[in-house]
């Protein structure tokens, strides 16, 4: 695994919705995409999802290979969200 973690985020037509590529396979175990519609339903899932359940503003979540798609709460900024997750990411896989 790279020491490295990249995650570079990719908006999309839908301003709450945005994809994070990272240069990680987030899903190594399953190799099965992940999908979350709510908050409970990560602190359920895969390690990983349970991680980023506590990012706030994450409405739904989805997981394959190296992207994350995530769908935000409208009233947190897409920076924050980002920051937050780009630190949970680096703190579960380093």
């Amino acid at each position: 695994m790279s020491e490295y973690i990249e995650i570079d985020p990719r908006p999309t037509s839908d301003p709450h919705k945005m994809i994070l590529h990272t240069n990680l396979n987030l899903t190594p175990q399953t190799q099965t995409p992940e999908t979350y519609t709510s908050t409970t339903a990560m602190e359920e899932g895969t390690p990983l999802a349970q991680t980023l359940a506590y990012v706030e503003g994450i409405r739904c979540l989805h997981v394959e290979g190296q992207t994350l798609t995530v769908v935000r709460d409208p009233d947190v900024d897409w920076h924050v969200i980002i920051a937050d997750i780009s630190a949970a990411v680096r703190d579960f896989f380093l």
